[in-house]
């Protein structure tokens, strides 16, 4: 079931007290956190077929150790019926291979992405939504220690293996990448610098998503595989980390330092409640407002375009149904995240649920660092959009021209 050996038997008493002890050691005498179990739905077959009710899981949850850590499920395996996305136990996060395709396949331009990217941008309720299950349920990634770097995702539109001596057999062959115009290294200016933005794009996407973001190490400085896919066995440049920093990939590790600190900040992109799509007490609009270019909110023919490639959501502060640790209501900003997955510039128009609204540019992926310094802007105004590229914008509050607060309530850093 695994396609690379080792699969263990898990229904042998001995083998699940091999996996318990030493689960227990690294916890008790390690002191780790958690676990990610590797191709996870072959732990759970039972007479071969996937099994949520099954001894695997029954052992885990029972253990008053092992059923208090991050427990992390790789929920597919080589097997028929392994793949398990959304359906592992209540107690798991799992690794969202959904979401890794439905990005890629957007931020390259492919049609019919819309909808998809709506759960995926909002923590995945179609997949984890059910049994009380949170957003912090989905693992979000878009590369990972098998297949591409980020850099070699938008370098490569063909894995090149060769080096692994199989032939070029072996490693995924549907990468859903692309080389932007040419396959690997180029001193083509603009190819260069699409592909640039196109990381940004990516690493923009993915910390500002809810759920956990898991960032390959590397990808934050551009790491190249030089299109290897399956470099497992590669102890040479191939795989090494190449710790040097020239001025591309020194602003790629300032951008990704900027937007993983706005996540840090603002609690309003790391909810641990999903979307209700309507308005609380104390909130002027609705926690998740969903906009088209033009200003309009979407509809569901909207979703269902296969061309629809530019939208925005509105991330409501004020509309929190949430309690710090002091059990106060916690208070963000608002945002505006507006994606362009378009070959061209897009307007977009910006929303405006009074008279007074201000939108003030927080981050633009044109930009090298991520840092756009520009005015703000009023509700209907119209934000000229690079193509391919995500821009966040924050509503303004009182305190500085915009957004007001509301009663006692402990507000996210500024």
């Amino acid at each position: 079931f695994t396609g690379c050996g080792n699969t263990l038997n898990m229904t042998n008493p001995r083998t699940l007290q091999l996996i318990m002890d030493s689960l227990r050691y690294w916890i008790q005498e390690m002191h780790v956190d958690g676990f990610r179990f590797d191709l996870a739905s072959a732990l759970a077959r039972e007479l071969n077929d996937v099994d949520r009710l099954g001894s695997f899981f029954d052992i885990i949850h029972q253990d008053p150790v092992i059923s208090q850590v991050k427990l992390i499920a790789e929920p597919w395996d080589l097997g028929e019926g392994g793949y398990q996305v959304g359906n592992f136990p209540n107690e798991w996060a799992e690794w969202n291979g959904i979401y890794r395709d439905t990005v890629r396949a957007f931020v390259k331009g492919d049609e019919g992405q819309a909808g998809g990217m709506g759960h995926r941008l909002t923590g995945s309720s179609d997949l984890y939504g059910r049994g009380g299950r949170r957003p912090y349920a989905s693992i979000n990634f878009v590369t990972a220690h098998d297949g591409f770097t980020l850099h070699d995702l938008v370098s490569y539109n063909d894995k090149h293996n060769e080096a692994n001596a199989e032939d070029n057999r072996d490693g995924a062959d549907h990468n859903i990448s692309w080389n932007h115009g040419v396959e690997g290294p180029t001193d083509d200016v603009k190819i260069v610098a699409l592909r640039e933005r196109q990381k940004r794009n990516f690493l923009a996407t993915l910390l500002l998503s809810q759920g956990v973001p898991m960032l390959c190490g590397g990808d934050e400085i551009g790491r190249t595989q030089r299109g290897n896919n399956n470099a497992f066995c590669q102890d040479n440049v191939i795989s090494w980390l190449d710790w040097s920093l020239d001025n591309l990939r020194g602003d790629l590790l300032t951008f990704t330092r900027f937007v993983a600190g706005l996540r840090r900040e603002h609690p309003v992109f790391r909810r641990r409640q999903f979307f209700f799509g309507r308005k609380f007490q104390g909130s002027e609009v609705k926690d998740l407002t969903w906009f088209r270019c033009d200003g309009g909110e979407m509809t569901q023919d909207d979703w269902t375009n296969p061309i629809t490639r530019c939208f925005g959501l509105r991330l409501a502060g004020d509309a929190i149904q949430e309690r710090d640790v002091r059990g106060r209501r916690i208070v963000d900003d608002t945002f505006l995240v507006m994606l362009n997955a378009h070959h061209g510039p897009m307007g977009f128009t910006l929303p405006a649920h009074r008279n007074d609204i201000r939108w003030e540019p927080v981050l633009d992926t044109r930009e090298p660092t991520g840092q756009r310094k520009a005015e703000a802007l009023s509700g209907g105004d119209v934000y000229e959009m690079e193509a391919r590229s995500v821009v966040v914008l924050r509503l303004r509050r009182d305190d500085d021209g915009g957004e007001a607060e509301g009663g006692d309530t402990a507000s996210a850093p500024r």
